[in-house]
């Protein structure tokens, strides 16, 4: 977290970082998808990153479609689900985020 976000503003960010994360847990659970604690840290901190862009406007950097090629139709749509609760973020968001859950999806494999 920047350490220039005024403390409301972070608080704010934690509680929808935190409501999504359980949620997350959630579907993680319905698709018996179980990440690392490293996967799970690292998940942690990209929905921290995109809570604060959703309540703050801020833009991601382009991303280019095609460098989720391999990334799963089912793993797309879990991804996109999560990306829908925050209301107001992009599709990349759901593109960057499916990585995440792509990588949890192969510790069963």
């Amino acid at each position: 977290m920047r350490s220039d976000v005024v403390p409301q503003a972070a608080e704010a960010v934690q509680v929808l970082a935190d409501r999504i994360l359980s949620q997350i847990a959630c579907l993680y659970c319905t698709h018996q998808i179980s990440p690392t604690p490293v996967q799970q840290q690292m998940l942690n901190s990209h929905v921290q990153a995109m809570a604060s862009r959703s309540l703050s406007g801020e833009a991601l950097p382009e991303v280019e479609a095609e460098l989720f090629d391999d990334i799963s139709p089912a793993t797309l749509a879990l991804a996109q689900q999560v990306v829908d609760l925050f209301g107001n973020l992009p599709v990349e968001e759901a593109w960057l985020l499916s990585v995440h859950i792509e990588v949890a999806k192969s510790n069963d494999a």
